[in-house]
């Protein structure tokens, strides 16, 4: 390859608060909790908006990009959709309604909050930013790569099952020049730090992975293959999808209903999602919770005009206690409570429960 094909220019994700289990949690209790901390519930319709400089505050493009910008990234979300994952993606107007907020600010870099860390920001600020043209040879990769981060996943090259030795200041000085021009801080974040074996896209490393970067020669030591340098396509592949289908398989047939006052069980696996559909013959006040020594995320919709609204949500997050909800449910209204097991750590099943 020639060296100029790697000089592009690098996701650059920020620092997120890390995610701390509670102490004295046994190791596959913490990995557990640890690997699905950012993944969505299936079956969740993740909405996106475009924001703009004279609405938004400064946080989107100002006119600057035109239309094929914005359709290069509803083609990417398409190319998602298209492997046959449970999410759904659905553009909207108003950036209260999204939970993914998109700017093109060309100072900005481009980044993506990953997964549910979208959800720690406020709704008048971006969640993801493409801060160079995207109708470039390199643009499809950059934007499957956040539309990756957006899903849960993480950098491909930080994997500890890469076995990747870098040269470290070949790398800190190679990204301090352009086109990146990034501090030692950044490029250790995004780089040099190795993921925790947890919080990976999977258990082997995929050097095809869209959520890689590309490198060029003089940078890794190990593996001899790669000193050469090393560069994905730039496309999903058979790794990332089966990722995607992983956490987000297609629906199969409708939720069963919960009715109240009788259990229904939960799955044993790591990730297990249950669905459930809760028909209230009464307008009162519902608590909706777990039994059972596991780790779980409740969340519950409210179907409004066909669509699922969410209504209310909790994640025990490891915690000595269960996942509830409190909330006031209307006679004659359809609501769907999606239940996911971080883990089950104790004898017996799991069950949730709608009093």
């Amino acid at each position: 390859m020639r060296a100029d094909d790697t000089r592009v220019r690098h996701c650059s994700l920020p620092p997120y608060p890390a995610h701390t289990p509670p102490d004295g949690l046994e190791g596959r209790r913490r990995e557990a909790l640890l690997s699905g901390r950012r993944a969505w519930l299936n079956g969740t319709v993740l909405h996106y908006c475009f924001l703009s400089r004279q609405r938004d505050g400064g946080q989107g493009d100002g006119g600057r990009y035109d239309g094929e910008q914005r359709e290069a990234v509803r083609r990417g979300f398409q190319e998602w959709k298209d492997l046959g994952i449970g999410l759904e993606f659905a553009e909207v107007a108003d950036r209260t309604e999204a939970e993914v907020r998109i700017g093109f600010r060309r100072d900005a870099g481009s980044w993506s909050a990953v997964g549910r860390d979208a959800l720690r920001v406020g709704t008048a600020s971006r969640t993801v930013n493409f801060g160079w043209d995207l109708t470039g040879p390199h643009g499809r990769g950059a934007v499957l790569h956040q539309i990756g981060h957006v899903i849960g996943m993480v950098h491909e090259h930080q994997s500890p099952y890469s076995g990747i030795l870098w040269d470290e200041e070949a790398v800190y000085e190679d990204l301090a020049g352009p086109p990146n021009l990034w501090p030692r801080s950044r490029t250790f974040h995004n780089v040099i730090r190795r993921l925790d074996e947890s919080e990976t896209n999977g258990p082997v490393w995929d050097p095809l992975s869209v959520m890689g970067y590309r490198f060029g020669p003089g940078l890794i030591l190990e593996p001899p293959c790669y000193r050469a340098g090393i560069a994905p396509p730039g496309t999903v592949s058979e790794l990332d999808a089966a990722f995607a289908r992983r956490w987000y398989p297609l629906p199969g047939a409708e939720p069963p209903e919960l009715s109240p006052f009788r259990s229904a069980p939960l799955g044993t696996e790591t990730g297990e999602q249950r669905d459930f559909v809760i028909a209230p013959r009464a307008t009162r006040d519902y608590t909706v919770g777990v039994f059972g020594e596991c780790d779980t995320v409740l969340v519950l919709f409210e179907e409004v005009g066909g669509d699922l609204r969410y209504l209310a949500g909790d994640d025990d997050g490891g915690h000595p206690r269960n996942a509830s909800l409190r909330v006031h449910l209307l006679r004659d209204r359809r609501y769907v409570l999606r239940a996911r097991v971080h883990s089950c750590w104790g004898p017996g099943q799991a069950a949730v429960m709608c009093w």
